[in-house]
């Protein structure tokens, strides 16, 4: 990517076990892909909790994203407070010869080179390459984030390693791999996570992965 840090690099460097999911959360559905929120429903849960910054990260779709801005544009024209929308896309590719999922990240929404991985479905050949993945968000201005990287048949350390040989921006650090219902970072899992991505120089986010109606959990 170029040398100028990207305008939400700064934001991540601020992310900790305490940030998700009442100040940020970049790892949420609507039934833009799988989840049960319509976006405007969902951009008004995060209102009304008080999130600073969130992102929608549908599977192949940024279907919800208009909606969501304009309904913020509104409620920010009535003068109440609103979070940072930052666009999200979480795309299914093949790392290390496993299926793992990345979270594209403050992008240009509709960029040509997001196109292949926007269509509703997983990309296919050449395309569902890890380093074809990361290359495609640079290329449209985002961040190449791992997502939840101790959910895959390979060790989180290594795929971590080797996203970051590839230059991926980012990794999830803080995640509930035991999908309670109220959100809590795992213990020791995420914290060895966190430690492995800032030993490699990467930032780290955080999300609640949500798929139901309730921000707080799954």
């Amino acid at each position: 990517m170029a040398n100028v840090p990207h305008p939400l690099s700064e934001i991540l460097l601020g992310v900790s076990s305490e940030s998700c999911p009442n100040i940020m959360n970049f790892h949420c559905h609507t039934i833009c892909s799988d989840g049960s929120l319509e976006p405007e429903l969902l951009i008004a849960q995060a209102s009304q909790r008080g999130l600073q910054h969130i992102a929608i990260t549908d599977h192949h779709s940024t279907q919800a994203y208009h909606p969501m801005t304009e309904w913020l544009a509104r409620r920010s024209n009535q003068g109440l407070p609103v979070p940072r929308l930052w666009s999200g896309l979480e795309i299914s590719c093949l790392l290390k010869g496993c299926l793992v999922h990345v979270l594209a990240l403050g992008f240009e929404v509709g960029h040509r080179a997001l196109h292949t991985y926007n269509q509703n479905n997983s990309a296919t050949g050449g395309s569902l390459q890890a380093k074809a993945v990361k290359e495609a968000i640079h290329e449209a201005g985002g961040l190449a984030v791992l997502a939840h990287p101790a959910r895959y048949r390979v060790r989180h350390e290594l795929l971590i390693d080797a996203a970051a040989e590839l230059g991926f921006d980012a990794g999830e650090a803080w995640y509930d791999y035991d999908f309670q219902t109220n959100w809590h970072p795992t213990p020791f899992i995420c914290e060895a996570i966190d430690d492995q991505l800032k030993g490699l120089g990467l930032m780290r986010t955080c999300g609640t992965d949500t798929h139901g109606f309730d921000l707080s959990g799954r």
